[in-house]
């Protein structure tokens, strides 16, 4: 560095810089850009205060350590202040007196994880402390954080600390000894300095966002930790599975999904810390700490592997999650199964309404098939149809569509039950998923048919059998006994019931007009952007999808149903571009802004989760303002009664709409009004968002 990390113009002797976190940061921050340090002090107390809300930096022993990472730093900085009237900056064992502000520029990752792991090991030196607290001077201050932090600088005490006797190392390798499971006091110098090895798994329902965002977060938290790291994120992308050998040398594996872990087995024996995918995204230094823990923890939680078990990635013990969560990852394994052959099948359907009309869906030729099947049945290039070569190949598409379609209930019912008792439970989820169709159940009956057929499968894996019989359990015993209670008990009992409350709502839905289908639009709104591709998100999109899958019984309210979702879905993303790099750029961090860049094409493709990395950083602003967005939407399609077929594309299907300028009216309201709303909670909130995800560093204990 050209210029000392800390001078005696960043630094502040028994002041009182105020009664809360936020005014000391500001204190200090005003301090570093007095001496030059950076050019925006109001964006580094802002960077600093959004760090400290996701996660207190106060140390035992009365320390505290806020610190951030932004553009208008010029050089990584330390100011300090030794306050007269000591300051809760939440530490478990009181008010913080001597208080650090580390600040860093933007690329400068490997200078502030340096600078902030070797200021918290000389934290904990006692004989440090005290020295800070009976410093007389400024430059005694300076002189003593220099020594500290110096990579030649000495440990106090070097027989009997000789990891502080070293020359500092970077942070990650400084990180995982300190990690690192306690050793006795007589292992050798190579077992100390082992370093850990974490495995991880990362999937959500869709694949798309969340499962990469939670890998790279899990990423950059290991390097931080200074761990070894590898993970496996199974999304839509495909999945590249961990060898053999990187699963033997795990120490513990992280599983961050809301979908079942594929291969849980494979991790059989090792400890386990799980969670949904979103705390990976939040919490990345948390759960790379946890793993660390339940690696040198003889009682922690480990994973149960086998056809027989719970195919959920969850661990057993204090690990194990609660019934409704894992009902809840077991509907949410179904539906991200179900998705692409929703996808496919419904822009299929679309793409034949384009070329055929959507007259092609009726069964005017042939009573007992659509037309669209009839001729694709009947014709070919060589003999086309009455309507020539358009009508054809939009016969072709339609059915082939509307197959794909036809799959989307057993596949739902069939990888729910798959979440339960893994392979063994596919066979009868698609039984229950077939009779659901036969019966007239539709998606009521896949989603209970498959959670009854999960649990009467896992149930009979748990049956015990005479050794000779235990190679046909998985194979035979379980799908056949399974096919056929979960079959018989949908034709018996469940099935008449479950289609009249599909009936019902069919009718209900379809008798809808005014008022209630405004509210109806407003509510779903609300759902598809209250988590942003969550398990509420999910919910709404599977309701409208459910809607328009049998084009037998859907109608314009399913249609209607279906573009409210898709509207409101794509406000979010689009919102947050056009306030991030349109009206009001200077509010939102740099990583943020080139996330808003990629938010345009990602909300114009309706995939919500453009929007994760701006919640991240900052729930509580842009959640509540993209909802209000999403329900303005929602109503004015209801209001307008624009009508898609298509289940998925964004403005891409606009020639699978009936009135596609109202639905760009509808959608350039909603993502006005989200942008304003966002741009005002920020600009006239107490902080802004401006650190990005892989900016959540641990504070070292």
């Amino acid at each position: 560095m050209s210029e000392p990390i800390i001078t005696a113009a960043t630094v502040s002797l028994d002041v009182d810089a105020g009664p809360d976190p936020s005014s000391v940061i500001t204190h200090l921050a005003e301090q570093l850009g007095a001496a030059g340090r950076t050019t925006d002090v109001r964006e580094l107390a802002d960077a600093a205060l959004a760090r400290e809300a996701k996660s207190a930096t106060g140390l035992p022993g009365g320390i505290a350590i806020p610190h951030a990472r932004v553009a208008s730093v010029t050089q990584a900085s330390l100011a300090m202040a030794r306050l007269s009237a000591p300051v809760n900056f939440d530490a478990p064992d009181g008010p913080a007196d001597l208080v650090f502000l580390i600040a860093a520029p933007e690329g400068g990752a490997s200078e502030h994880m340096k600078l902030l792991s070797s200021l918290a090991r000389a934290l904990v030196r006692p004989d440090f402390v005290t020295a800070l607290r009976a410093a007389k001077t400024d430059a005694d201050i300076v002189a003593l954080v220099e020594e500290a932090i110096s990579p030649a600088a000495p440990a106090a005490k070097p027989a009997a600390e000789p990891a502080a006797a070293a020359p500092a190392a970077p942070a990650e390798s400084a990180t995982a000894a300190a990690t690192a499971p306690a050793t006795p006091a007589t292992s050798d110098a190579p077992a100390a300095d082992k370093r850990l090895s974490i495995v991880a798994i990362t999937a959500c329902p869709t694949g798309i966002a969340h499962t990469y965002m939670a890998a790279d977060a899990l990423r950059y938290a290991a390097e931080r930790a200074g761990v070894d790291f590898h993970v496996e994120p199974q999304g839509s992308s495909g999945t590249t599975p961990f060898t053999s050998d990187v699963i033997a040398g795990a120490d513990a594996v992280i599983f961050a999904t809301d979908v079942g872990v594929k291969g849980k087995a494979r991790f059989h024996g090792k400890p386990v810390i799980a969670s949904g995918v979103k705390r990976a995204i939040n919490e990345p230094d948390t759960m790379i700490a946890e793993a660390v823990a339940a690696a040198g923890n003889p009682h922690a939680a480990v994973v149960r592997g086998g056809d027989g078990d719970e195919a959920d990635g969850q661990a057993t013990g204090s690990g194990e999650p609660g019934l409704g969560k894992r009902t809840q990852q077991a509907l949410m394994t179904g539906v991200s199964y179900m998705i692409p052959f929703v996808a496919a099948g419904g822009l299929l359907m679309a793409l034949g309404f384009l070329l055929a009309g959507y007259e092609i869906a009726n069964s005017v030729v042939d009573s007992s098939m659509s037309d669209a099947t009839y001729y694709a049945l009947h014709s070919s290039l060589w003999d086309l149809p009455p309507g020539g070569l358009g009508q054809y190949l939009g016969a072709v598409s339609f059915a082939i569509g509307n197959l794909a379609l036809g799959l989307a209930v057993p596949v739902l019912a069939g990888y729910i039950s798959f979440a339960i008792a893994d392979r063994p439970g596919i066979a009868p989820g698609f039984v229950a998923g077939l009779v659901s169709l036969a019966v007239g159940a539709s998606f009521i009956g896949a989603l209970i048919g498959g959670l009854l057929a999960g649990v009467v499968c896992l149930w009979i894996s748990r049956i015990p059998l005479p050794q000779w019989a235990r190679g046909l359990q998985p194979v035979v015993i379980i799908p056949l006994f399974g096919s056929m209670i979960i079959g018989a008990v949908l034709f018996m009992f469940l099935g008449k019931p479950l289609a009249w409350i599909t009936e019902q709502m069919t009718s209900g839905l379809n008798s809808m007009s005014g008022g209630s289908a405004i509210v109806l639009g407003i509510v779903l709104g609300l759902m598809m952007c209250f988590d942003l591709g969550g398990p509420v998100n999910k919910t709404a999109y599977l309701f409208a999808t459910a809607g328009i899958a049998d084009t037998a019984t859907a109608g314009a309210a399913q249609y209607e149903i279906m573009a409210a979702v898709m509207c409101a879905g794509m406000v979010p993303p689009l919102a947050l571009a056009l306030a991030s790099t349109v009206l009001r750029p200077r509010l939102f961090s740099e990583p943020e802004r080139e996330n808003g860049k990629a938010a345009w094409l990602l909300g114009a493709s309706f995939i919500s989760e453009g929007a994760i990395p701006f919640a991240a950083t900052d729930p509580f602003r842009v959640i509540p303002s993209m909802m209000a967005g999403g329900a303005l939407s929602g109503a004015l399609i209801m209001a307008f009664g624009v009508e898609l077929r298509a289940p998925h594309g964004g403005i891409f299907v606009f020639f699978a709409m009936n009135a596609w300028w109202w639905f760009l009216v509808a959608l350039a309201a909603g993502t006005l009004l989200s942008a304003v709303c966002v741009i005002a909670a920020k600009q006239f909130g107490h902080t802004r968002a401006a650190v990005s995800a892989p900016d959540l560093e641990a504070v070292p204990a």
